[in-house]
């Protein structure tokens, strides 16, 4: 059964659990995030735990989760899962937010529809026109003498995810013009140890920034898995990212560095096209210690060494298959990343998610932003598409993360 919704209009939910999808036609002009707002009686989040997007997807109660996005055909799709019999105390309303993040406008959007699903019964809410407006409120759910309701808001801000931080009592400050907005929320919430309150590093070219977020900075053997909320280690002298798998094929691994001033550098063994080999880069700031080839032995690793500095704001470690290694299915080899601080302290994250596919040529186990406050390690377990010889690509992305885009890159030389 379908319903459409108008704009200002509610209704109540068939169901308290369910999913919102937000969908569009790609284009390369626009960029958009999802982000959601929990929420009291007086339309402001509580602290950081208050702000759903992509580098912080569930909320601790389960009541909102963020999905990865999806690409179908010619169209992008955003979602978020649900459940309001999961709201937390002090927290009434779960407002839905679209920002543009290349100052494009939701004018230039095209096909852009919004849906609720909960028990097989779809919601269609209609859309605004717009022009200028590269924030919008969407909707927001709620819960009204104990039934869970949706209105339809299509609200927008030219402000973008600035706008929409103010609105909802995230305060947006700048010292100076040259910097970005560095928002922080007006209700901090007292993390108790050993989490640690970390604001995310600046990029002088990103206009807006999320809320500082809460990460628990952890010590001694950890285990990740995608989905999961990024950690915090010590930034050491030194620190390692080891690929272990089983014997039997030969992956290669290399690294791509997202620099202070945009760039992506790769350093990796071997070339791709318009990209040169390169073993070392800022004088050892990252680098990789060699390839191992194929031998007899059980496990077989590489390693790649990180000398962070101030110059580098992140190392995505990249596990790769060519063609002419023969079967790389990542599952079947049992492939893990581990991050290893040589201070007490090791991350692994393993390719759970990985099928049989020996099509599948390039996984990212995860990403390493470099702070001042240490080094946050956020799962991904990202794959390319099948038979793509395409590396990965990195951009700064919203809430001034960098992001990784997968098939993007140059095609890896023949090797």
């Amino acid at each position: 059964m379908n319903q459409f919704l108008q704009m200002g209009a509610n209704t109540v939910l068939s169901s308290p659990k369910g999913n919102v999808t937000v969908s569009y036609e790609i284009s390369n002009s626009i960029d958009i995030s999802l982000t959601a707002f929990l929420l009291t009686d007086s339309d402001k989040v509580q602290g950081d735990s208050g702000i759903i997007f992509y580098n912080q997807p569930q909320s601790s109660s389960g009541v909102a989760t963020l999905l990865p996005t999806e690409k179908v055909g010619n169209t992008k799709v955003h979602k978020i899962n649900f459940d309001m019999s999961k709201v937390p105390e002090g927290i009434t309303k779960i407002a839905i937010t679209l920002t543009e993040d290349n100052s494009t406008g939701f004018s230039n959007v095209k096909n852009l529809i919004a849906e609720i699903c909960t028990d097989h019964h779809i919601i269609q809410l209609t859309p605004s026109s717009f022009t200028n407006e590269n924030g919008i409120v969407i909707l927001e759910l709620y819960l009204r003498n104990g039934q869970a309701k949706v209105k339809s808001i299509w609200r927008g801000f030219d402000s973008g995810l600035e706008g929409l931080c103010k609105n909802y009592g995230v305060e947006v400050e700048s010292d100076e013009q040259s910097k970005p907005s560095e928002p922080k929320t007006i209700q901090k919430q007292t993390p108790k140890e050993p989490d640690k309150t970390l604001t995310i590093p600046e990029n002088n070219n990103r206009q807006n920034m999320l809320s500082p977020i809460s990460l628990e900075k952890v010590k001694g053997k950890v285990s990740l898995d995608k989905g999961q909320k990024p950690v915090i280690i010590d930034k050491t002298p030194e620190i390692t990212a080891t690929v272990s798998w089983k014997s039997g094929t030969d992956y290669d691994i290399y690294a791509l560095v997202y620099t202070k001033d945009g760039k992506q550098i790769d350093v990796a063994m071997f070339g791709a096209k318009g990209t040169p080999p390169l073993r070392r880069f800022d004088k050892g700031a990252v680098e990789h210690m060699g390839d191992v080839g194929r031998n007899n032995q059980s496990t077989k690793t590489e390693v790649i060494k990180l000398r962070l500095n101030d110059n580098i704001l992140a190392v995505v470690p990249v596990v790769y298959s060519a063609q002419s290694n023969g079967t790389g299915s990542f599952y079947r080899y049992q492939v893990s990343m581990s991050i290893d601080n040589h201070n007490g302290t090791s991350v692994t994250i393993f390719a759970k998610n990985a099928n049989n596919n020996d099509r599948i040529y390039s996984c990212v186990p995860g990403i390493l932003h470099n702070t001042p406050d240490g080094v946050i390690i956020s799962p991904l377990e990202l794959y390319s598409e099948p038979n793509s010889e395409r590396r990965p690509k990195l951009r700064m992305g919203s809430s001034n993360m960098v992001e990784v885009i997968m098939d993007k890159g140059p095609i890896n030389d023949n090797k």
